[in-house]
């Protein structure tokens, strides 16, 4: 029996399940992996193709205990919950997939008072190490981006553990009406970059963009 789940959740637990060569040969062309590189996939796995967040997600990574700051003064609780974590070698690999543009495009944070004091100063503090030069504020419209490449630099800048982000886009995902190219999903990327100041490559923070060809999976269930 197929899944009614559609979208981006699903397409990456069935390319974990079923097409992990496949995936992995994405992130090898992303360059987030070498070419002797191989992933262990943390999640989502079956059964029950589980998620991680905060302290959870960097307990599954193995990095809970060798952080030098601990991540509740850099982010409150409640934090992004990954579509994917994986280990290369014990080299934290964190995932957020996409299958359509829409995605990208998240609200502005809804935290509390004191809680959006933190995250502000925590994606300031992102944002200047990423793009010096940029004033854009960071909690608006691509706030989703905004704060995994956030917690991309409290893992890689602030505690030192080499780390690598990578946002996986899905083309071909026709049920959501997602892009058919990867062409159409640079577009987008490029005016998401524009729109938070980031340089287009942001490779040698350890960020990649990994493209999935959705029909490979869509009849996997």
């Amino acid at each position: 029996m197929k899944s009614d789940t559609v979208g981006s959740q699903r397409l990456l637990q069935r390319a974990v399940e079923h097409r992990p060569e496949l995936l992995q040969s994405a992130l090898r062309r992303s360059g987030a992996l070498g070419r002797r590189d191989r992933i262990t996939w943390l999640s989502p796995l079956p059964p029950k193709y589980q998620e991680f967040r905060d302290v959870e997600a960097l307990r599954q990574l193995g990095v809970r205990d060798v952080l030098r700051q601990p991540l509740e003064e850099f982010w409150p609780s409640r934090g992004p919950v990954w579509d994917g974590l994986g280990l290369v070698d014990n080299v934290p690999i964190l995932v957020e997939a996409k299958a359509h543009i829409p995605e990208a495009a998240s609200p502005a944070t809804r935290a509390s008072s004191a809680s959006r004091l933190l995250i502000e100063a925590s994606l300031n503090a992102a944002r200047r190490y990423y793009a010096p030069r940029t004033r854009a504020d960071w909690t608006q419209v691509f706030f989703q981006y905004a704060n995994r490449l956030a917690h991309q630099y409290f893992l890689r800048e602030k505690n030192g553990i080499p780390s690598r982000l990578v946002f996986l886009y899905f083309t071909n995902a026709t049920d959501v009406d997602g892009p058919v190219t990867v062409e159409e999903w640079r577009g987008a990327i490029r005016l998401l970059h524009a729109q938070l100041g980031l340089p287009a490559d942001l490779t040698r923070f350890g960020v990649f963009d990994a493209f999935f060809d959705a029909r490979v999976v869509m009849d996997t269930d």
